[in-house]
């Protein structure tokens, strides 16, 4: 029969390093879904005009739709509400998100093993990467 193994209590030092990865991992976390949520689309951008007019086509339309169509009408005033809110609310901070991934960018680099050339390819600009302190590797 195997012996259990005796169970010793983390110690504090311990706790706040699991403590300080979760954080770090969190800001980076919120960083990157920033950029990614802020990437440039093609085409032409598109303003709070250009939405309110695609919603009020949206709304004449619904007047004479019927079934499937205003179904998806619906929908599609849905999206456009929603793509208005988003342009009026400001969104996310990104520049905060910024500041803070650069004071743990380097040591959360370091703990995971990411590469700075990985970083450039999620789309992570050369600066930012530059003073959070997380050098190209020579390859």
């Amino acid at each position: 029969m195997a012996v259990k193994a005796k169970k010793t209590p983390m110690s504090a030092a311990h706790k706040q390093a699991l403590a300080e990865g979760r954080e770090q991992s969190r800001v980076v976390r919120d960083y990157l879904d920033a950029l990614e949520a802020h990437k440039p689309k093609r085409g032409r951008k598109r303003t709070a005009e250009s939405v309110k007019k695609n919603l009020a086509d949206v709304n004449q339309s619904l007047k004479s739709a019927g079934g499937s169509s205003k179904l998806e009408l619906i929908q599609r005033r849905r999206d456009l509400e929603v793509e208005l809110a988003g342009m009026q609310g400001g969104g996310t901070d990104v520049g905060a998100l910024e500041k803070a991934f650069v004071k743990v960018g380097k040591s959360y680099a370091g703990r995971k093993s990411i590469s700075y050339a990985a970083f450039r390819e999620f789309g992570v600009p050369a600066d930012v990467l530059k003073r959070a302190g997380i050098k190209r590797a020579n390859a």
